[in-house]
């Protein structure tokens, strides 16, 4: 199997991923990148794999971040999720 499908097979995954997962994923990443000497085309690999994780997380942390902005208090003084109205994309 080529180095793109192997690459292209592993963004797929990573987008299936919960935080919790691609977070350890990147912390592992980080760590042999740093204990390991690897060739440079492993290393452009990973650091590649690792950028994928890091958009993954901080899109994760997005949502989440949006989804705690948009909790109220309803009518009994319990918090509901207000549904979020996105704004309209301007062309």
């Amino acid at each position: 199997m080529s180095n793109a499908k192997i690459a292209d097979k592993t963004a797929a995954e990573s987008n299936d991923l919960p935080f919790e997962e691609a977070l350890k994923r990147l912390e592992t990443i980080v760590e042999s990148m740093e204990a390991q000497d690897l060739p440079l085309e492993t290393l452009l690999a990973r650091y590649e794999e690792g950028a994928r994780l890091t958009a993954l997380c901080q899109n994760k942390l997005n949502e989440a971040e949006v989804k705690i902005q948009t909790l109220e208090k309803n009518a009994k003084g319990g918090l509901s999720l207000k549904p979020l109205n996105p704004p309209e994309e301007t062309a």
